[in-house]
């Protein structure tokens, strides 16, 4: 009798997470007409979106700007194929910006090089003059992959950078596990200054010569999307994995200084291939689903409605008004299948994992990023050319 009572109550939690009827989410189109856009951040009602190519594009009361707010394509790498990682990657803009008038840029050049760097924007004209950037970090990216890309001021009004392992398949120079190196780890420094910027004296390696200083944590293969909880803080990062497992991972962060998430003697939960473990203590990830959908048929537009996905692209807790019943849950998807989920933290452990229906959608979804607005309220950018905000849940 008790077994068969903790069966139906499975059932019908199951029921109410979405598993007999599928949740949708009801989505509007922001605009389109873009040309492969990556991220969207925000200040006050002014959107900044970035298209890989080179482009800083303006949204000013939904509608897209004519002109372009910063145009680098001439020192950007031209993503001309389907699968090029490469490019303008990721912007944020500096928590200061109403008095110093900057933001951040992170891209690849057209000489393979990682280049992050500030640029001047005048409220006025609504653009920025490329000849104000100023390089502050460049290093050469070994092969044309796993660049990372990203970029946040964190709750500290530290600039945090993700960097991936460099490239190739298995991270074949060790990277990840390598704190002599930048790659395979977020970085953490201190802008704003004449020379560029600091390396912050909490920062776990900050004394030692052995190490990279800016090094905030590592053990990561691609971290292409990570996030803050803008009321808790945590830290929430969307590892792309190798073939096998894709991984959201989480700290409170407090906790995030120093740690390693395993890559690449692990990959999720899982030791990658035949790797040898120390006593080095990895940081496993809340939440890991199966790298079970193929790249190459993502790339040539082939349904793969059965499997969950092969890059994961991480998202935000959601902290807005409109969707009361998403409110704490954190919202992430997959670049290959288009597929939302959401989960929800209970001492460190997901909890509620839910599959979302995406309703209004008017072309096959790619998800390039999430994205947040100033209220909180969050969209989605289709590496196809459009971007959708979530407006609602229909049962």
């Amino acid at each position: 009798m008790k077994s068969r009572l903790f069966s139906l109550r499975l059932i019908f939690t199951w029921i109410l997470l979405g598993g007999l009827f599928p949740q949708n989410l009801i989505l509007t189109k922001l605009t389109d007409g873009l040309n492969k856009p990556v991220f969207l951040t925000y200040h006050g009602e002014i959107l900044f979106v970035i298209e890989q190519h080179g482009l800083v594009r303006g949204i000013v009361e939904n509608k897209l700007l004519y002109e372009p707010i910063l145009d680098i394509t001439d020192r950007v790498h031209n993503p001309k194929m389907p699968a090029d990682e490469r490019g303008l990657l990721g912007i944020a803009l500096d928590p200061k910006i109403d008095q110093n008038k900057l933001f951040y840029l992170n891209y690849v050049d057209r000489k393979g090089n990682t280049v992050i760097s500030q640029f001047k924007f005048n409220f006025d004209s609504m653009t920025a003059n490329k000849e104000s950037e100023k390089i502050i970090l460049k290093f050469k990216q070994p092969y044309q992959n796993h660049n990372g890309g990203h970029l946040v001021f964190g709750p500290d009004e530290m600039l945090y950078i993700s960097v991936g392992d460099g490239g190739y398949a298995g991270d074949p120079h060790g990277h990840g596990q390598n704190l002599s190196s930048l790659f395979g780890s977020i970085l953490r420094i201190d802008v704003g200054y004449s020379e560029g910027y600091k390396i912050p004296e909490d920062n776990p390696y900050y004394k030692d010569i052995n190490y990279k200083p800016e090094i905030w944590c590592y053990g990561l293969r691609n971290p292409w999307r990570f996030s803050f909880d803008r009321n808790e803080g945590g830290l929430y990062i969307g590892d792309v994995g190798q073939g096998n497992w894709e991984e959201i991972n989480y700290l409170p962060f407090s906790e995030v200084s120093g740690k390693n998430f395993g890559w690449n003697k692990m990959e999720g939960k899982h030791f990658y291939n035949d790797a040898v473990i120390s006593d080095d203590v990895f940081v496993d990830p809340v939440f890991e689903y199966p790298n079970n959908a193929n790249y190459m048929k993502t790339l040539i537009g082939w349904k793969q409605n059965n499997a969950k996905g092969c890059s994961v692209t991480g998202g935000y807790v959601y902290r807005g008004k409109l969707l009361e019943e998403l409110y704490g849950s954190y919202v992430f998807g997959d670049y290959c299948t288009g597929k939302v989920w959401t989960i929800n933290l209970n001492s460190g452990k997901a909890l509620d994992h839910i599959e979302w229906n995406l309703s209004n959608l008017e072309e096959d979804m790619y998800i390039s990023s999430f994205a947040e607005d100033n209220l909180g309220e969050l969209y989605i950018l289709n590496h196809s050319g459009s971007i959708y905000k979530i407006i609602n849940i229909e049962k």
